[in-house]
């Protein structure tokens, strides 16, 4: 990731335009660009995206979006009282925060509430990031669930909120993913193989 020298508040960070097609995460007041997917990490971004899109309870059918490129403010750095917004691969919300995020199209879709569920596919340069940095930030702003799909060493990690902590639960191979919030998801680390 390379951090720029601009400086911005959470506000200016939602409706900031460079004239470019970067995207950037707000890390304690500063943008840091967030480098494209490989072909593989873009794959699966996909298939994470139908395969939990499918296992949506079937009374959330139309009440729960799967989407990419949507932000999730996780509040101020309590060592720098900076603010910082993250651009997780995948992001599950409510239809309410979806709502909340197309009423006004002028500013960049980030939610300021915790969504459902946030992925995270572990790049080379992001697995600090990924592991320690954003469990951190996901965990205190209260996201029940975390995934860290890492394709570098055939494990998906499922972080489940339990009071104030995230309990981890560590898959590899042809064990089925267990999630709280997708009982009904089929899914194993092997499918990722073939990628």
């Amino acid at each position: 990731m390379t951090q720029t020298s601009v400086k911005l508040t959470f506000e200016e960070y939602l409706t900031y335009n460079n004239g470019t097609d970067n995207r950037y995460e707000l890390v304690d007041g500063e943008l840091v660009m967030v480098p494209l997917p490989t072909g593989k990490h873009s794959d699966a971004i996909d298939l994470l995206a139908q395969v939990i899109t499918s296992a949506i309870p079937q009374e959330q059918q139309g009440n729960w979006k799967v989407k990419r490129d949507v932000g999730v403010y996780v509040g101020v750095n309590p060592q720098t009282g900076k603010e910082r917004s993250r651009t997780p691969d995948l992001t599950v919300l409510t239809s309410a925060q979806w709502a909340a995020i197309r009423a006004d199209e002028t500013k960049a879709a980030v939610t300021k509430t915790p969504p459902l569920l946030v992925v995270e596919i572990v790049s080379p340069g992001s697995k600090k990031t990924d592991y320690q940095t954003k469990e951190q930030e996901y965990k205190t702003i209260g996201v029940p669930e975390y995934w860290i799909v890492d394709l570098q060493n055939s494990k998906i990690t499922v972080l489940q909120l339990v009071g104030n902590e995230y309990q981890a639960s560590e898959f590899t191979g042809k064990q089925q993913i267990i999630s709280q919030t997708f009982p009904n998801l089929l899914l194993t680390v092997q499918q990722f193989a073939s990628l």
